[in-house]
């Protein structure tokens, strides 16, 4: 920016002013999005002899079309994974996707929407099922489970509830994230889930899953959240805090130990010396003061309810001393299965069950990406450009977001910022 001449002028003895420097200032500002087309050049070529020859084998030859996610679809790989991303992780039901659009001055259809958001979750079944496989693969994993309302399920009304599980486990330097969705809430599920499953599996005080740790193969443990929620919904409905608050302090001394830990960034070895010289001793103590506690409380109360809920799981509540990798509550499958949750607020309920099988698969390979550090977006981006060219079971797993190269990803994505100066392409 610069001052008028006549401003260039000295007000104290008349000199012309000199430029002695400058002086910068920055302020945000955003580049709204925007729509192209991408046209793709596809040369022909014909043999000049032939000519006139009716149906001439070979003389005329033309580059094949690219592979995409959806076959002969109109949407690129960055516009499906714009809508997958919005609707997925920034909770964007396609109507407002629909009315974003619209205003940048392009009419698709909430119906086309869906059908695009389908067909490319068929389309990552396979990447899905590759998932599932690695959460097995893990000595810890935990899982939780949250209603959601199906519309048209054959033999139900659209009132009746269905629930999609959720599973986090696998390599914990590079953990993974499923969901898979079943109109039951029996214990037929996880005992599908988890049939190649050994390890210790982490869990509410749900009856279909303590069934699943009788097992041999696992070991269950349960979640002191779970228990801490309890006596947290006690002392608001009390007049006096009392038991509740005691046993609350009790469950906050637990935490407290463990959150000391992670400041000292303990290995697991000396998290578990830890955890037996400081936090077994408090677990005895407690479970004493509840003991007693039962005796002189109504057991249908609401701090009955709690003390009770808590006794039962004793011997689950304590298995995480025994490992110090393992975590003292489930929170972080409950953080996974967060997006859904608020997801849920926005896009109610699911149209089919075929909308929910489509649901939990791109719900697993967005909530894995983000927990292996990956963006979303980009990470889709380059899913949907490189599956369809994967002839190989090892070229497919390649690009789960575990096995992923970054330096492979990051020349993706420079090379399509490149492309995107030049919206013509040649093959």
């Amino acid at each position: 920016m610069k001052i008028c001449d006549e401003e260039k002028i000295c007000k104290c003895c008349g000199e012309s002013l000199v430029k002695i420097g400058q002086e910068s200032s920055e302020r945000m500002d955003v580049i709204p999005a925007q729509m192209r087309v991408l046209r793709q050049i596809r040369l022909k070529y014909a043999c000049p002899g032939c000519e006139g020859i009716e149906d001439p084998e070979g003389a005329v030859k033309i580059a094949p079309l690219p592979v995409q996610i959806i076959p002969k679809g109109i949407a690129s790989a960055g516009l499906l994974a714009h809508v997958v991303v919005a609707k997925y992780a920034d909770a964007l039901p396609l109507y407002r996707q629909e009315q974003q659009f619209r205003r940048l001055g392009v009419n698709i259809g909430r119906g086309t929407l869906c059908k695009w958001v389908l067909q490319v979750a068929s389309a990552c079944e396979i990447i899905a099922n590759l998932l599932l496989e690695k959460i097995t693969e893990g000595p810890i994993l935990g899982m939780d489970e949250t209603p959601v309302q199906v519309l048209n399920e054959p033999g139900r009304t659209n009132t009746t509830l269905s629930y999609f599980w959720a599973c986090r486990g696998g390599d914990p330097n590079h953990p993974t994230i499923v969901f898979r969705y079943y109109p039951s809430r029996g214990s037929s599920v996880p005992k599908e889930l988890l049939k190649n499953y050994r390890g210790y599996l982490q869990t509410d005080g749900y009856i279909g899953y303590k069934l699943i740790g009788k097992r041999d193969s696992i070991i269950h443990l349960a979640c002191m959240a779970h228990v801490r929620r309890k006596f947290v919904d006690v002392v608001k409905g009390a007049k006096k805090s009392g038991v509740a608050q005691e046993a609350l302090e009790y469950i906050g001394s637990l935490y407290e130990i463990e959150r000391r830990a992670d400041e000292q960034n303990l290995t697991p070895e000396a998290r578990f010396e830890t955890r037996n010289l400081e936090a077994r001793p408090l677990l005895v103590e407690f479970k004493s003061f509840l003991e007693k506690k039962e005796r002189t409380t109504p057991p249908k109360s609401l701090l009955g309810k709690a003390i009770s809920y808590t006794l039962n799981l004793w011997k689950e509540l304590n298995v995480y001393l025994e490992d110090g990798r393992l975590h003292i509550d489930n929170n972080l499958v409950e953080n996974a299965i967060r997006p859904i949750a608020l997801g849920r607020k926005n896009w109610l309920f699911a149209a089919s069950p075929r909308g929910a099988h489509a649901t939990a698969t791109l719900y697993s390979i967005i909530e894995t990406a983000k927990e292996n550090g990956l963006e979303p977006y980009a990470y889709l981006r380059f899913l949907f450009t490189e599956l369809p060219q994967a002839t190989s079971r090892e070229e497919i797993k390649a690009l789960l977001p575990q096995n992923l190269d970054r330096n492979r990803l990051s020349k993706f994505m420079d090379l399509e910022n490149h492309n995107r100066i030049d919206s013509s392409t040649r093959v």
